[in-house]
């Protein structure tokens, strides 16, 4: 697809328009990277606006912070893992209707002893 006229003229002018910005990028890539004299420049600046604070020192701070942790996110309510339902008898947020009727089915089932009636002729 794609090869209309219209479409081939916008293709030939954005490679036009990155060839003509290309430079700017790069220039601009290497300010980021402080690669440049400019660059040192931004980061002092940087300095004074935000604490700049070395990756070695907070990764330290983060190992000292996960010993504690066991890994495991904190949930606000409990679950039956059976039922799916937390202690207000609610549903979680992600389950759509037909799935919520047939967990409750199966719960009433098991409440009364037996199961839903089969359709057909009794004899």
């Amino acid at each position: 697809m794609a090869k209309s006229l219209r479409s081939k003229w916008k293709r030939k002018m954005r490679a036009e328009k990155r060839k003509k910005n290309a430079p700017k990028e790069l220039a601009r890539l290497k300010q980021a990277l402080s690669m440049d004299k400019k660059g040192e420049a931004v980061m002092t600046d940087l300095q004074e606006i935000a604490t700049v604070v070395p990756a070695d020192q907070i990764k330290k701070q983060t190992d000292v912070e996960g010993e504690g942790d066991d890994g495991k996110m904190e949930m606000d309510s409990k679950r039956n893992k059976a039922t799916q339902l937390n202690e207000n008898g609610q549903y979680p947020v992600w389950m759509n209707q037909r799935q919520a009727k047939r967990l409750k089915g199966k719960r009433m089932a098991k409440k009364n002893g037996q199961g839903k009636n089969k359709k057909g002729i009794a004899w």
